[in-house]
């Protein structure tokens, strides 16, 4: 199962879509939007499954394709 995960950069100033948290895929300024590609992503890898992190890095929500 792949994994992609949807987290903070440094100073909180953008959101990260990792793959398999190694390597980002992209910086999105809006969380919102992070969390749209990662799903999209994820939907098109299945099966697979995205987490997606508050700003202290902490699971906020996970979610299985």
């Amino acid at each position: 199962m792949k994994e992609y995960s949807v987290v903070p950069n440094k100073d909180v100033t953008g959101w990260l879509v990792k793959i398999e948290d190694i390597a980002p895929e992209k910086l999105y300024d809006e969380r919102d939007t992070a969390i749209e590609k990662a799903v999209e992503i994820a939907e098109n890898n299945k099966p697979s499954r995205v987490l997606i992190m508050d700003q202290n890095h902490e699971v906020e929500e996970e979610r299985t394709f």
